[in-house]
């Protein structure tokens, strides 16, 4: 049975089960009102108690139908579906007793407290009703699924086109949700995904993984969870067959397996690039996984328990000395947030004292976050400034050793820690197949989205490089709100080609850019309209809570943001890894060669 046939079998046993807790429910909860129905009340008094009782059942029933073909049954969430029949319920006694029964009476509609406390009894009939419902539903739903296995029926398998997503970031979970609705009912399609990790991860919020202001698993929804009705296979690709169609993917195990494909979809993403700098790749911290964030937790939190042992005040001062390399959104945050979560806990350090935190942010280029207008990158530069962490302009990296970062110009910053945001390149399984490249590495795609030559091949996010038709001869940013849409365009693009049309030119327009600052303040971009401080950072933790997917996740975010508002950060480490250097009882590197001094 296909993913699509499975999902089919799901929803009508959905409805099957729901009407049912919802005659269960309405019979239970009927007796409350004494005959007379929550949906549609007294106006229907007249006609009998009988009659009443029985339209109060059969809008139960209707209800609760509605309500299992709609709500996705997810196993030990007892907790999720009765806050969805609480919901219910609410919107049954506000469209009934309030709303409806008025209006069958001849009456005006009145929402007033007046007219709730007169229908007290019915509100509690109908939050009763939903709350019973939902959890008989999430019962119900249980012995389906355990009962299932003995009424699958065994079939041939159908002809099917298969389509394939390699990459589980936002364009290729985005592909995949928007051709589950897309195919919803039809068997004939078979979805696969393809990641090495099992999760999507939501980037915007990583830098505060790292600073210890959320916790890991908050952050990523499964992509299992996420897609549904999708095959998929958690490996790395191996190798991809253009000519004879076909992905070959390796597990941790070593075992491979073969899929082929009639679409291939190219959402593989990007990994930090250290530019062959000496020394970067040993020493230097990326930041663009949840396991790259919590090896910088644990690392600056480890720092600080060797600093609050350490009586020579040279080597404490570069013990919690924090290179940030890159002045970009990702560079910006995290020095903004490592700044916030040293000083949150220094209370926990007697032997440290916050002269002896210093931070310091490598750029390039003249000035933080030039994506930004002017001014609001200037105003962010002075709000980290006046907290101390300092800036180096105009001067890139030339290497790191364990103790030292060095620069281009001869200068060495002493420090154990080195986050490197300064430079992507789109995953290295491209360099295997032939086609034509961008200067940055990504694969050229044309405004449909496909990858140019190819009929059945399709490129997002990172790894691809989509024409800006705005700016003539540039391509579109690798930002998530590009891959998320540019995924959907695919998506309908494939449906227009497997019926022979023509597929859609990508187009869109950036909404805006917010980046935190720590602090409670941060700048935002928005449509041309700019926002700073306060204000925008409700704007950040309001845009980014709401695109959190999934409301458990938007739940345990709010939950550790009100957490990180009332008590210090957290300062456990949680991995027994090694952080800090053989070398770290060495001396610092000598002041008159070079270094540059602290202020």
């Amino acid at each position: 049975m296909s993913p699509n046939e499975r999902a089919g079998t799901r929803r009508g046993a959905g409805a099957v089960v729901g009407g049912l807790a919802g005659l269960v429910s309405g019979a239970l909860t009927g007796g409350l009102l004494a005959g007379q129905d929550v949906m549609v009340g007294a106006a229907f008094a007249a006609r009998g108690a009988n009659t009443g009782f029985a339209l109060y059942l059969l809008v139960s029933v209707a209800l609760g139908a509605g309500f299992g073909l709609v709500v996705r049954y997810e196993r030990g969430a007892y907790a999720a579906d009765v806050s969805g029949g609480l919901i219910l319920g609410l919107v049954r006694f506000v469209l009934g007793p309030l709303t409806l029964v008025p209006l069958v009476a001849g009456d005006s509609v009145r929402w007033s407290i007046t007219t709730t406390i007169a229908a007290f009894p019915q509100l509690v009939a109908a939050m009763g009703y939903g709350a019973l419902m939902g959890f008989v539903f999430h019962v119900g739903m249980s012995w389906w699924r355990t009962l299932r296995p003995l009424t699958d029926i065994v079939r041939a398998p159908a002809p099917t086109r298969r389509i394939v997503v390699l990459g589980g970031g936002f364009g290729g979970v985005g592909v995949v949700q928007r051709l589950e609705r897309i195919f919803a009912r039809s068997p004939h399609v078979d979805v696969t995904i393809v990641s090495s990790s099992n999760y999507l991860l939501f980037t915007p919020m990583l830098a505060e993984v790292a600073s210890s202001a959320l916790r890991a698993e908050h952050i990523s929804t499964p992509i299992r969870a996420s897609c549904p009705r999708t095959r998929f296979r958690r490996a790395e690709v191996d190798a991809v067959d253009t000519e004879r169609q076909h992905v070959r993917i390796r597990q941790d195990d070593g075992r491979t397996e073969l899929l082929e494909y009639d679409h291939l979809v190219l959402a593989l993403g990007s990994v930090p690039t250290f530019r062959g700098l000496p020394g970067l790749a040993e020493h230097a911290f990326a930041l663009k996984s949840l396991d790259d964030a919590t090896r910088v937790r644990n690392h600056v939190l480890a720092l600080l328990e060797r600093a609050d042992g350490e009586a020579d005040p040279v080597t404490r001062c570069t013990l919690l000395t924090f290179v940030v390399a890159g002045g970009g959104f990702a560079g910006t945050e995290m020095i903004a947030e490592l700044f916030d979560l040293v000083h949150s806990v220094l209370h926990y350090f007697p032997g440290v004292t916050a002269d002896d935190a210093r931070f310091v942010l490598v750029h390039s280029g003249e000035r933080i976050l030039p994506e930004l207008d002017a001014d609001l990158g200037e105003y962010a530069r002075e709000r980290l400034a006046a907290r101390g962490i300092e800036f180096v302009f105009g001067s890139r990296l030339a290497g790191a050793t364990s103790t030292a970062v060095q620069l281009a110009d001869g200068d060495e910053i002493p420090a154990y820690t080195l986050i490197w945001t300064a430079g992507n390149q789109p995953n290295p399984v491209l360099d295997q197949l032939p086609f034509a490249r961008s200067r940055a590495g990504a694969v050229i795609a044309e405004p449909t989205l496909r990858i140019a030559g190819y009929e059945n091949v399709w490129g997002v996010g990172d790894c691809a490089a989509v024409p800006d038709p705005a700016h003539d001869g540039a391509f579109y940013p690798p930002t998530a709100q590009h891959a998320l849409r540019q995924g959907k365009t695919v998506a309908d693009n494939i449906e227009r080609s497997m019926r022979g049309r023509t597929p859609n030119p990508f187009r869109f327009r950036t909404l805006g850019i917010l980046v935190a600052l720590g602090h409670r303040t941060a700048v935002a971009e928005i449509r041309g309209h700019r926002f700073s401080g306060f204000a925008a950072w409700l704007m950040w933790r309001a845009i980014y809570l709401a695109k959190l997917p999934g409301i458990e996740r938007k739940l345990r975010v709010s939950a550790d943001w009100l957490m990180d508002f009332m008590f210090p950060r957290d300062i456990v480490v949680t991995s027994t890894t090694p952080t800090l250097p053989e070398t770290l009882a060495a001396a610092p590197p000598d002041a008159d060669a070079g270094v540059v001094p602290a202020p």
